[in-house]
């Protein structure tokens, strides 16, 4: 609806993940580079844990987009299947299904036939000097057996190689989780151990502008400092609330027919969406945004 006006490719701030955005902060670059590092040294399992709307599948992506050639990759992002269908799923991700298919036809094959065929495929990579990264995202949903299943896939192992990196990424409760008595073995396989953290305010407004100037709108639109600071409070510095205010910020700039995003629209659409300052909800005002926005200045 926007686009044209501001002179936007895209939306901005759409909240479905998309690597080509993804702002790196302090938290999530310490991130990056300490996963980067540990897929490169091969050292097995790391998890990154951080609170909803943090970035984490945004992360997830971008990883799997900056690997090289010789990085096999699979991201399992549905907690809610069988531990087959999770070894279907990371067969299926490494582009292997077709040996399957050759070798057990149509019956569906067994949880060891499937290890079997991974097991092979890893060993595979060895010799090409290649690697394979599994990303489990919504970590904290898997069930106890698949969360079992995923351990025990950190055993694959060649001449004292690990075959399999794997990183888990999950909310923060995926962190107590890891703690349970059932849990233990696996917990004591992680070498990394990754936290995602609200943006701070100066974060807040360069995390504007990155997105800004990937959808290709930043020299047209404007959001104030006034603005931003706002944005930063009523979001708490979560990115993904970040997006719902900003992309109704923009929405309201485009019916003031306005290219400056002032604290009067950002405070409106916030209300709008019952977000008081650090995140604590208050009611909605009775005039709606719509009617707050014939006061607001025109460029």
């Amino acid at each position: 609806m926007y686009e044209q006006y501001y002179h936007f490719a895209e939306k901005p701030f759409r909240l479905t993940a998309d690597p080509k955005y993804l702002y790196e902060s302090q938290s999530h670059t310490n991130a990056v580079t300490l996963l980067r590092e540990a897929i490169a040294r091969r050292e097995g399992f790391a998890v990154v844990t951080g609170d909803v709307g943090t970035g984490k599948t945004t992360l997830c992506r971008a990883l799997l987009d900056q690997a090289d050639r010789k990085t096999f990759t699979a991201l399992l992002q549905n907690p809610f299947v069988s531990e087959e269908d999770l070894l279907g799923n990371i067969l299926r991700d490494f582009g292997v299904v077709s040996r399957i298919d050759e070798r057990l036809g149509a019956a569906g094959p067994s949880r060891q036939a499937l290890i079997e065929t991974l097991s092979n495929f890893l060993e595979s990579l060895v010799s090409l000097g290649a690697t394979a990264l599994l990303i489990v995202d919504e970590a904290q949903a898997q069930p106890v057996p698949t969360l079992e299943q995923i351990r025990a896939l950190s055993n694959l192992a060649a001449d004292k190689v690990t075959l399999l990196q794997i990183v888990l990424v999950g909310q923060l409760d995926l962190l107590a989780l890891l703690r349970t008595p059932q849990h233990l073995l696996l917990d004591g396989r992680f070498s990394i151990r990754c936290q995602l953290t609200p943006l701070t305010a100066d974060e807040t407004a360069a995390y504007v502008a990155h997105r800004l100037t990937v959808a290709g709108g930043a020299p047209v639109v404007t959001f104030t400092p006034s603005a931003l600071q706002l944005v930063h409070e009523y979001s708490g510095g979560i990115p993904r609330l970040i997006n719902m205010i900003c992309h109704r910020a923009l929405v309201a700039g485009y019916v003031a027919q306005t290219m400056r995003i002032d604290a009067d629209l950002a405070r409106a659409v916030a209300d709008v969406l019952t977000l008081g300052t650090g995140q604590a909800k208050r009611p909605v005002e009775g005039r709606t945004w719509f009617s707050r926005l014939r006061r607001a200045p025109r460029s």
